[in-house]
């Protein structure tokens, strides 16, 4: 069974802005609500694949009614923790193409062909004692060969050594665990030994001080990383594609196609990867892991929101 930890699930709520003026009343032209966070993004996309998965994390209040009912829409199912500590967040995401640099003082460098994309994220509950236990309780019903993905960032009301805490409470239970986040909540687990590792490039970078220019660059630190622990390490690149450190390194280009939305990208790579290894106790073909990752990555891309059957079908094509 497959598990993902959003401890900060959201209501993502997306606009699009044809002429955004500052300082005015605007209207929008297009609206879209989704339920967000970093593992529902993986689950939806596993989902999205025919692969169950079982969605755990914090919601409160009507916000977080609605993020469960939104998600069993999508046949997502869901074991969350009700808080009493507030809301679920909203998420506001605007896309915009007007011409905002002058207006902003903004570097031109953000620009983008297709204009402006500015989120603006909420807080979410604050999360009591309790409700960790509560988390703690559903984690230890996991069995050998479960997967379990922990992914994003933590309410400030959260322990900051809360995936380390994780790893160590099941440490003996030969669950697969995979980590995407940044900063010492990746850096904590290692000794852990967690099955995967999903840094960016600039992230793997922010670690060790470096700029990761190029692939032998991703996987010579990706190999720091497999040396203090890690099982397997996993670096999106953007337009470069993405490397893997696992038995040995794979490297490859993304799909060829226009980038429209690279929110969840990351998210549906996790997904691709767990697809393209489920089913193998060893002899995973990490290169066909990989590929199905970046895939479902690229998918999620190219269209509005996460990626879809369809379009991953098309672009494994192009492997």
């Amino acid at each position: 069974m497959i598990y993902t930890v959003t401890f900060n699930p959201s209501i993502d709520y997306i606009v699009e802005v044809d002429d955004y003026k500052e300082g005015r009343v605007n209207r929008t032209d297009k609206e879209l609500f989704y339920a967000g966070g970093k593992g529902i993004n993986v689950s939806i996309v596993l989902r999205n694949l025919g692969i169950d998965s079982t969605a755990i994390g914090f919601i409160g209040g009507f916000t977080g009614d609605a993020i469960e009912s939104l998600l069993a829409l999508n046949g997502i199912k869901t074991d969350f923790i009700r808080s009493g500590g507030g809301n679920s967040r909203i998420n506001v995401k605007m896309r915009t193409r007007a011409k905002t640099d002058a207006q902003q003082g903004n570097d031109a460098s953000t620009q983008q062909s297709d204009g402006c994309y500015t989120e603006i994220n909420g807080m979410g509950p604050d999360i009591s004692d309790i409700d960790i236990r509560a988390l703690y309780d559903k984690l230890s019903r996991l069995t050998y060969g479960d997967y379990l993905v922990l992914a994003g960032s933590i309410p400030s009301s959260v322990p900051n050594t809360i995936y380390r805490d994780i790893m160590d409470f099941l440490k003996d239970k030969g669950v697969r665990i995979i980590v995407d986040a940044t900063g010492k909540l990746l850096m904590n687990v290692l000794e852990y030994k967690p099955f995967l590792v999903k840094p960016n490039d600039l992230e793997l970078g922010e670690i060790f001080s470096v700029s990761i220019d190029n692939y032998d660059d991703a996987l010579m630190y990706a190999g720091k990383l497999q040396d203090m622990g890690a099982e397997n390490v996993l670096v999106s690149m953007g337009d470069k594609g993405a490397v893997l450190l696992a038995d040995k390194g794979y490297s490859h280009m993304p799909p060829s196609g226009r980038v429209v939305n690279p929110v969840g990208a990351g998210d549906s790579m996790v997904a691709g990867f767990i697809a393209g290894c489920i089913g193998h106790e060893k002899n995973i073909d990490y290169e066909a892991a990989l590929k199905m990752g970046l895939c479902c990555g690229s998918a999620t891309a190219f269209t509005d929101h996460l990626a879809d059957r369809a379009m991953i079908d098309a672009l494994m094509k192009e492997f």
